[in-house]
């Protein structure tokens, strides 16, 4: 090919267009978590303003994970019988007026109504995000680009608390403000419509969970609820035997996103090579190995670098069930990762509701029994691949 060639399709509008749908899809994976976590350092302030007390203000991450978890089960399935550029691009509209709401809440009622409409509209977005990625991605190539995407939801999670402390410094309506005017570029600019084939039927809630998938589910739900979403049970240790300030326990727990920013990436990569079912079992069997040191280990250099190192074995499970999801050949793709995710952010959920009670009774064993889970459950539950190429 010539360089006027090459220079030509550079320029193409459309390539280029092609180009910022791409970019705009993965900034996608970054709002979603950002939106959700954002609220975390500034409790106090939105309790102040609102007249009410942090832990009220609190109620804030309920009311958008909540709706969140609960309407990704059917959001990838609807999306995909409504279209899932028109359906993205509705839910981010939504997302604008919600945000928007957030900024201008004078009450906490009003303010946490406007936090579930957040949550459901990001229902609509990351799974149709995620199934409008596979679609554009040639199947030797998944596994990167759901790991670019992995480090993207990573750095919004990451960076949420940070970003919203720092805005919390002039007004923490602030950062509701600047999510808004975020969700609408996204909105405006789009998805990549290159689905390989127009689906004869409309796509259907049972075919999405069928005994594969939810299979894969179960595997999300213990890699982030028995991994990732053990973050409070550090918290807890930091406070009960270290006696860490707010500061440093949040510092130290930050460690394991900046894992997942750093790794995620090449993490995909490997997956393309190795296999979605053997980056999952690599990541749960080394992940309950990490846990069961967080728990168990009496210096902090040594729990919070196996916290570091938990945040790359998570992101071998998280990575790798969106890749054995997508990868699959079923009916229903944007409503089987649907499925997938809504299990995966319920593991996170129940997380502190199971092993609070077990923390008051042995600390240790609210570390080791998430350990057992994930080395022994994980490897009977991850189907298996039908070829070698996985």
């Amino acid at each position: 090919m010539s360089k006027n060639t090459t220079d030509d399709n550079a320029n193409n509008p459309r390539s280029l267009r092609l180009r910022l749908q791409l970019i705009a899809l993965y900034a996608g994976g970054f709002l979603g978590p950002f939106g959700g976590g954002v609220v975390v350092s500034t409790l106090p302030e939105i309790g102040d303003d609102l007249g009410v007390g942090p832990s009220a203000a609190a109620s804030s991450l309920t009311a958008y994970l909540l709706p969140f978890a609960a309407l990704m089960l059917v959001s990838g399935t609807l999306g995909s019988r409504w279209g899932k550029v028109r359906t993205v691009r509705i839910a981010y509209g939504v997302y604008v007026i919600a945000s928007v709401a957030c900024f201008l809440a004078p009450t906490l009622e009003i303010f946490l109504a406007a936090r579930v409409l957040q949550g459901s509209a990001n229902a609509f977005t990351t799974p149709l995000l995620l199934a409008s990625l596979a679609a554009a991605t040639p199947q030797a190539r998944l596994g990167r680009a759901l790991g670019a995407f992995g480090a993207f939801q990573a750095a919004g999670q990451s960076s949420a608390p940070l970003i919203g402390g720092l805005a919390a410094e002039f007004d923490w309506r602030l950062a509701f403000l600047i999510i808004a005017v975020v969700a609408g570029l996204l909105g405006a600019i789009g998805l990549p419509t290159a689905d390989k084939a127009t689906p004869t039927t409309p796509a259907r809630l049972r075919d999405a969970l069928r005994p594969e998938v939810l299979r894969i589910g179960i595997a999300a739900l213990l890699g982030w609820g028995a991994l990732g979403g053990l973050s409070f049970l550090i918290a807890f240790r930091f406070e009960d035997e270290f006696a860490l300030t707010p500061t440093v326990r949040g510092l130290l727990l930050t460690l394991f996103g900046l894992a997942g920013i750093l790794c995620a990436r090449p993490i995909g990569i490997l997956i393309d090579r190795i296999g979605a079912r053997s980056s999952v079992l690599i990541g749960a069997i080394g992940g309950a190995v990490l846990v069961t040191i967080v728990g168990l280990a009496t210096v902090i250099p040594a729990i919070a670098i196996a916290w570091f190192v938990a945040g790359i074995a998570s992101q071998f499970v998280l990575v790798g069930v969106n890749a054995a999801v997508l990868g699959s050949q079923g009916p229903n793709r944007g409503g089987a990762v649907s499925v997938v995710q809504a299990m995966r952010f319920g593991g996170a959920a129940l997380a502190p509701i199971a092993l609070t009670p077990v923390y008051d009774v042995s600390p240790v064993a609210s570390f080791l029994i998430p350990a057992a889970l994930l080395a022994l459950v994980t490897p009977l539950v991850m189907p298996k691949p039908r070829s070698k190429a996985d």
